[in-house]
C-alpha cells in the first residue's frame, strides 16, 4: 500500500522555525522516519511539502486512484482552505489530519478546522511523533495489510 505524507506552509522551516511550539526535528528528520516507520506497517511512503495551497491540491489530485490513504499536514490551510477541502473530497482517500501543536490550546482562529470534516480522523499536540501515530491510524483504517 502506498501511503503520502503531505506536509504545506512554513514546515520546510522545521526544527528551526518557533521550536518551543514546533520542537527542533526537521522535515527531513520526520520524512525518514515516515518512510521507516511506514515500511514496518507494509507501506510505502511517498513525501512532498509544499508552501502553495494549488500545489497541495496538486498532490492530493495526482493521489487520486493511486495512493491508498493520505497523512495531511495542511499547516494554515487547515483553518482557511475551502479548496483543500474540497480536493480531499475529490480524492475519494482515507486522509488523516495532522498537527504538531495542539491547535485547540493556541490562538482562538486555530480551533476550527475546516478539513476535519471531510478527514477520517486527526492527530495533534504529539510533535514529531505525531505522524507514526498518523501512519498507524492510517494502518489501523485501511485494515490489515494484504500482502
Amino acid at each position: 500500500m502506498k501511503i503520502l505524507v503531505l506536509n504545506g506552509p512554513n514546515l520546510n522551516l522545521l526544527g528551526t522555525r518557533e521550536p518551543a511550539i514546533y520542537g527542533h526535528t526537521t522535515l527531513a528528520d520526520i520524512e525518514a522516519d515516515c518512510i521507516a516507520h511506514g515500511q514496518s506497517l507494509g507501506f510505502e511512503v511517498t513525501c512532498a511539502q509544499s508552501n502553495h495551497e494549488g500545489a497541495l491540491i496538486d498532490h492530493l489530485h495526482a493521489a487520486r486512484g493511486v495512493i491508498s490513504g493520505v497523512v495531511l499536514n495542511a499547516g494554515a490551510y487547515t483553518h482557511t482552505s475551502v479548496a483543500l477541502r474540497d480536493a480531499i473530497t475529490a480524492s475519494e482517500l482515507p486522509v488523516v489530519e495532522l498537527h504538531l501543536s495542539n491547535t485547540h490550546a493556541r490562538e482562538s482562529f486555530r480551533h476550527v478546522s475546516l478539513i476535519a470534516p471531510v478527514c477520517v480522523g486527526g492527530i495533534q499536540g504529539f510533535g514529531a511523533r505525531g505522524y507514526r501515530l498518523a501512519l498507524q491510524a492510517l494502518r489501523f483504517h485501511l485494515g490489515p495489510d494484504p500482502a
